[in-house]
């Protein structure tokens, strides 16, 4: 089975004033839909987490090739949607690739690298730029259970947390890594 990739896009983006989602970048893309084609070059079988009521947004990820997953309590926090996603794909998924709808920037040499530390045994991968650890993210199907029962708003923080010896770096040269996209300046 294949690593899966998981687009967390179920945000309330209380920072940004506004549904960052569907923020236009310079070319005119909405933010979501750019980091979901990203996510899609490296990580064919992808899919998008959402609120129930973004039907919208399910649509324009859907129309890009991405499958939706509904977190039925995204208003919880990021751990509900990561935990939502893996629950959506568990059936077919060697491991997971998370990335998030506002991290639009992340080249596909920093996918490849998270992708080739799985593949190379990694349990937990993820880039670092400038020394500063970034996104997309590798859980291997080890981290299922764990993946699972995350809630509230730290994500996969609380695993790396258990066991840092699991984590493998991947120094990058990619400053996208590191650009989450909290306010429209």
């Amino acid at each position: 089975m294949s690593v899966v990739g998981i687009l967390l896009a179920a945000g309330s983006s209380t920072r940004f004033g506004g549904d960052k989602r569907w923020h236009r970048l310079a070319d005119g893309t909405p933010m979501a839909l750019a980091a979901a084609r990203r996510l899609l070059a490296a990580c064919p079988e992808s899919v998008a987490v959402v609120r129930a009521d973004d039907t919208e947004l399910a649509g324009l990820l859907t129309a890009a090739g991405l499958r939706c997953a509904v977190a039925e309590r995204a208003d919880a926090g990021m751990g509900h949607s990561l935990a939502a996603g893996v629950a959506a794909t568990i059936d077919e998924a060697g491991g997971w690739l998370v990335t998030l709808a506002d991290m639009p920037f992340i080249a596909p040499a920093s996918y490849a690298a998270v992708l080739a530390s799985l593949a190379d045994g990694a349990r937990i991968a993820r880039p670092v730029f400038a020394g500063r650890p970034g996104h997309p993210v590798g859980f291997a199907t080890a981290c299922r259970d764990q993946l699972l029962a995350l809630s509230g708003d730290a994500g996969g923080r609380p695993i790396i947390a258990r066991d840092p010896t699991a984590l493998r770096l991947c120094a990058v040269d990619d400053p996208g890594v590191l650009q989450d996209i909290d306010r429209p300046d």
